[in-house]
């Protein structure tokens, strides 16, 4: 097979998506010896993904108005049996077969969280999409549901396939996470949220949630918000000054992605009260780190941490505090479920994720 894997994104945009192109080229490029495979980077991208598999470079950018029509033409002369889309939107035809990633569906549930942008590009693309692809990946079996559920997709047609987890997400010893919390100036003890700071990540809830924390626990550590500032900010900092909170809030836009590790082993918890959550790559790093984590139960978040830490209502800031006070004073517990997320996070693996992507793209040329 000619396989192609359409990386652009990842000169546009970091975490989330990107990783996952990012880590799933990589863990294919180990797993496969046999097939041929084209990994598309962007024009303006000087790095290369890939080491052994081909590298080609496209003028199409993401996201645009003529993306579908523009791609298609350059891609023609590749003659692929199979491309892969993981950003979910595939071009009109630019191989034999077309397999996609549908990563979540907020923009269906949650259309009050988007800007009117991007609500209207996800919305115009996804039906055209999911009716086009000949299989779809999704991240979790809570994105599969969404998929068949709502877009009336047959379940035949998706396939989940969980992430995985870097190793370079591993316990850090004293002596080293005492020198990268100088470098970061990070506190001795805190309180971490990773990722964008818009309204799906359900910040004003945790602002609340943590001021009836600090009024039982006067002593907590700080929050630290790791992450740059999203769609509707203004809001989240008016909700700072109501609560008076302030003096006990980090906002920090300045670490960076090879510091994540460091950043989780210094946490105390990582608190991830998500409304809708396609996967939930902090929850897992976290985990794989050794740190006690708080999550939402709701959508994709359960199947990543399993019966690791706690899972509460995103709605009920009372049960939030209420899981933050326990898991920063139930030491016997932490130490628990510090151990429960390392064996858990240990079943996640790119070569697991890399293995069922291959099996689809034999599975669409055989069919």
């Amino acid at each position: 097979m000619h396989i192609g894997l359409d990386a652009r994104l990842t000169y546009y945009r970091t975490g989330g998506i990107s990783t996952y192109i990012r880590r799933l080229a990589a863990a294919l490029e180990t797993l496969d010896t046999t097939n041929e495979y084209t990994v598309f980077h962007s024009r303006k991208a000087s790095e290369s993904l890939v080491k052994r598999f081909r590298r080609a470079a496209l003028w199409t950018p993401c996201h645009h108005q003529l993306e579908r029509l523009a791609l298609s033409v350059e891609l023609a002369r590749f003659r692929l049996d199979v491309l892969h889309s993981p950003d979910f939107i595939p071009p009109r035809r630019g191989a034999r077969r077309h397999v996609i990633t549908v990563h979540d569906l907020t923009f269906l549930h949650y259309p009050q969280y988007l800007t009117a942008d991007a609500r209207r590009y996800y919305n115009d693309q996804i039906e055209t999409a999911v009716r086009q692809a000949d299989h779809i990946l999704a991240d979790s079996q809570s994105t599969k549901n969404d998929i068949v559920n709502m877009l009336h997709v047959s379940p035949d047609k998706v396939t989940v396939h969980l992430l995985g987890v870097d190793d370079r997400f591993h316990p850090l010893p004293p002596s080293a996470l005492q020198t990268a919390r100088q470098m970061l100036q990070l506190p001795e003890s805190y309180i971490l949220h990773v990722g964008t700071l818009e309204p799906r990540k359900n910040i004003i809830g945790l602002l609340h949630a943590y001021r009836q924390l600090l009024d039982r626990l006067p002593h907590a550590p700080p929050l630290l918000l790791a992450g740059r500032q999203g769609w509707l900010f203004d809001k989240t900092l008016k909700s700072m000054d109501d609560l008076g909170l302030r003096p006990f809030i980090h906002l920090r836009e300045d670490i960076h992605d090879d510091q994540l590790p460091a950043l989780y082993n210094g946490a105390a918890v990582l608190v991830m009260p998500s409304f809708y959550e396609g996967f939930g790559f902090p929850a897992l790093e976290a985990m794989a780190c050794g740190t006690v984590t708080v999550v939402s139960r709701r959508s994709s978040l359960p199947e990543v941490v399993g019966d690791v830490g706690l899972q509460v209502n995103p709605d009920d800031p009372g049960e939030l505090a209420a899981a933050l006070e326990r898991a920063l004073t139930d030491e016997p517990w932490r130490a628990a479920q510090r151990q429960a997320g390392l064996e858990r996070a240990r079943t996640f693996t790119w070569e697991r994720t890399a293995s069922t992507a291959l099996s689809v793209y034999r599975a669409v040329l055989e069919g």
